[in-house]
Formats: structure tokens, sequence, C-alpha cells
């Protein structure tokens, strides 16, 4: 990791710590982020918020502008999903998390957010990582669907170059040649980054898996190798969602999951 700098143990040995509201990341506990794919309607939101955070989440995700591979499928609800977003944080508290896709929509994002993610399909978009990099926010990278560790952190090395230092790595499965899931959530990667780097890194098993009865196992053993937490898809009608529907968890499977990981994060952590 010769040409990474900011982002590298060499530069910082000791682990980054990124605060998200109360929410910590990278001090050892285990915080969850929990919603659905896209913000859909006023009832839909609140009601995914208020199923999470009973549970256990302690931030909200939803979508607001969302990047599909056809530009046929539902794009999201743009600015009235972020104001719907405001509408769960305002009602429960939680904090919130949803997805920047372009500069152009930036600054309207950054208004709404508490966490800032960027996306697998935008992850060595470089004017959009220097525009997070001159953010006030916290950032969410995910990894590209084909990065490699070094290309994946330095992405996070432009981030870091315009100035913003606080910055959650995500490992959210990568592009292999199986067909029984999406994609191959890399657990390996997760050991790597923390030896080549001080931030925080979590991993997202719904968009690895792309099928609900992969997820479970899955956060259990992202757990289980010490991530620094989880990002879950969770919907209450996940049949009739208008994005990612097949990889969301229902309410009470989510409730079951938060009822194991945290034990399952202590024993990996201790």
């Amino acid at each position: 990791m010769s040409l990474v700098k900011f982002v590298s143990r060499e530069y910082k040995s000791e682990n980054t710590i990124i605060e998200v509201g109360d929410v910590v990341f990278g001090n050892g506990k285990f915080p969850v982020i929990a919603g659905p794919c896209a913000v859909e309607t006023e009832n839909q939101v609140l009601s995914i918020a208020q199923s999470v955070k009973k549970a256990g989440a302690q931030i909200f995700r939803g979508g607001a502008f969302k990047p599909r591979t056809s530009p046929y499928s539902f794009q999201g609800l743009g600015k009235q999903g972020l104001h719907l977003l405001g509408k769960v944080r305002k009602e429960t508290g939680l904090p919130i998390a949803t997805e920047v896709l372009d500069v152009e929509n930036f600054d309207l994002v950054e208004e709404y957010a508490d966490l800032i993610q960027i996306g697998t399909r935008n992850m060595q978009n470089f004017s959009l990582l220097r525009r997070a990099g001159r953010s006030k926010k916290p950032i969410l990278l995910k990894r590209g669907m084909s990065a490699t560790l070094e290309e994946w952190l330095m992405a996070a090395e432009y981030i870091m170059q315009e100035g913003n230092k606080n910055i959650i790595l995500c490992e959210r499965g990568i592009r292999t040649f199986v067909k029984h899931s999406r994609n191959t959530l890399d657990l390996s990667v997760i050991a790597a980054v923390k030896k080549e780097s001080h931030l925080p890194v979590i991993a997202d098993p719904s968009h690895a898996a792309g099928v609900r009865d992969q997820i479970i196992s899955l956060a259990y053993a992202a757990a289980a190798v010490n991530a620094d937490g989880l990002m879950i898809e969770v919907h209450n009608n996940p049949e009739k969602a208008l994005s990612d529907g097949l990889q969301s968890l229902y309410p009470d499977q989510f409730t079951a999951l938060m009822g194991k990981i945290h034990s399952i994060h202590a024993i990996a952590g201790s």
C-alpha cells in the first residue's frame, strides 16, 4: 500500500474513531445501520424506522436517489425522499444514512444526511470523492464491485486528501463467477483493511447476498471477523418493495438477528 498516505497505518497507527451523531464507529463497538433500500412513502419509512430502532439499530438507512442498472427501474423520490428521511430523524432520533449520486446533488444530500454514502458504482467517481473530501459530514465509502483493496483505499485517499478524515469503509461484496448469490462477501478483506488502514470497516451482507436467506448467516460471519459494524436492508413488505425486496429482511428477522449479533462480535473482539 505504498501509494496511499493518509489512510495508511504508517501515517496513523491508532484506529480512527468516527462519530455519526451519538453513534461511534472504530472504538470496539458494533453499530448497526438498518432500513429499506429505497424511501417509498412516509408510512413505509416511519414504520420500518420504528421497528429497527426497537430492535437495536442505531442509524437509519434509506435511498432517496437510487443508482439502478436499468433506466426503467425506480430511481428514488429525490428531494421528497430526503424530506421523508428528515421526518424519520425528527420522530425517532435516529441519524440518517443516505447515498449521493453526483456532485450536482451533493449540497442537497449534505443538508439532510448525517452519514453520506458513496456507493459501489461511484467508488472511482473522482470528482464526487473530492467533493466528499470538502464535506463536514462523515462519509460511508462502499467498495467497488470489482475493486481491489488498494483501489478501495486509494478512493478513500482522494477524500482524505481534501481534508475530510471521517470515512467509514464498507465491504458490500465483489463480483465473482458464482450464481448462488448476487455477489461474494469478501470477509478476508475486513482483516486486510484493519492491517493496512486505521479507518473503521463495516459489512453490508444484504448487497453481497442479494437473497434474503443468506443475509443473517453472513451478518453473523461479519461480526465473527470483527467488523466495526453492519449495514442491513429491512422492509416491512418486501414483496411490494420498489427496490431490492428480495434482499430485505422482514422486521422480525432483523429483530432475531439483533438478538445474537452483539454477542458474536463480543467474542470476536475479546
